[in-house]
């Protein structure tokens, strides 16, 4: 993966930065406690949030922030489609596994430690380090971040450098995230389980969620076969997927798309009905076997120091519907 270098390094000023040479709209990026709040023409899209803030803590009581995560996720015209829980409280949402938090890259079972699902213990962790501002080959306002994932030894096990692309629009916001991992440790292995690895938590309306002990969801999966809801998309390979519902009587979606230089491409999807949306290329044996496929395959990743792998995905933010069609010409858009 080529990151450009970066124009300068974040201050506590406001940037401000055109997004692909279009004089509309602009994407600032405000550095604030423990984060970089990022405003598109001056509204609020998201959050790079790699420390809490102690004037603003968790809502959940004991929980840690181990992983920087974008939170929340709006679409253009303010409609939030991530949970609050654990950042906040809000009435008619599930406060299960709090370490689902807004959009975030994480892995269970890598060398005996288990990032995904730790939430209560300092380590192990993926420590930011830092954050510059920059922009992508095609001219895009970015953020090129560079993170530490720590062991349960607290060891060193992987230096990841990640850029994320924001691409905004009058009726959908793109990120694209691209991210290469890179082995310190002399030999770091990820195990094949189905937690991980890039996901989204959804909000409870977006679900497919039919529980009357919460809010109910209106949303149903889509993949790029034309498989439909969690049933038809979970452990599955597919280019892409997407959940769409309805809030106050408009039609938003998430589509995540997997890009073919990402390792283990086509992804397998680790999607939930109750609102984890997860890309897991990592998963294949644990989803192989799911699915009582004869004489499973175990991907098994294993890095020796020094060597790499990218993973790369485009998240698009959507006011509106959007067919398979239309999804289908937005993977060719993003592969080209």
């Amino acid at each position: 993966m080529k990151i450009k270098a970066p124009r300068t390094i974040l201050t506590l000023s406001t940037i401000v930065l055109t997004a692909t040479a279009a004089a509309y709209p602009k994407v600032e990026f405000r550095p604030s406690t423990g984060a970089i709040d990022v405003f598109v023409d001056g509204k609020p899209f998201t959050s790079y949030v790699h420390k809490i803030d102690p004037a603003k803590p968790m809502a959940a009581e004991g929980i840690l922030l181990t992983k920087p995560v974008l939170f929340p996720l709006r679409t253009p015209s303010g409609i939030t489609v991530t949970r609050g829980w654990p950042f906040e409280r809000i009435e008619g949402e599930r406060q299960d596994h709090p370490h689902h938090i807004g959009l975030y890259f994480t892995y269970d079972q890598i060398n005996g430690s288990n990032f995904w699902n730790n939430s209560k213990n300092s380590l192990p962790a993926i420590k930011h380090i830092r954050a510059d501002m920059t922009t992508d080959v095609k001219g895009n306002p970015a953020l090129a971040t560079v993170m530490n994932w720590t062991g349960k030894d607290n060891k060193s096990l992987l230096i990841e450098k990640r850029l994320t692309s924001f691409i905004p629009g009058p009726d959908q916001h793109i990120i694209d995230i691209d991210i290469e991992l890179q082995a310190v440790a002399d030999r770091v292995q990820f195990g094949d389980t189905k937690e991980g690895m890039f996901a989204i938590r959804l909000a409870q309306w977006l679900t497919e969620n039919a529980d009357s002990r919460y809010q109910l969801g209106t949303g149903s999966y889509l993949n790029c076969h034309g498989d439909e809801n969690e049933k038809g998309v979970w452990g599955k390979r597919a280019e892409w997927v997407r959940i769409q519902g309805d809030k106050d009587g408009k039609t938003v979606g998430i589509a995540i798309l997997n890009h073919p230089s990402s390792t283990n491409y086509p992804t397998y999807w680790h999607a939930r009905g109750y609102g984890a949306f997860s890309a897991n290329p990592l998963g294949q044996y644990a989803f192989q076997k799911s699915h009582k496929v004869e004489n499973p395959k175990p991907f098994n990743l294993t890095l020796t120091k020094g060597e790499r792998a990218s993973f790369k995905f485009r998240v698009i933010i959507y006011d509106g519907s959007r067919t398979k069609q239309q999804l289908d010409n937005e993977f060719k858009n993003y592969v080209q």
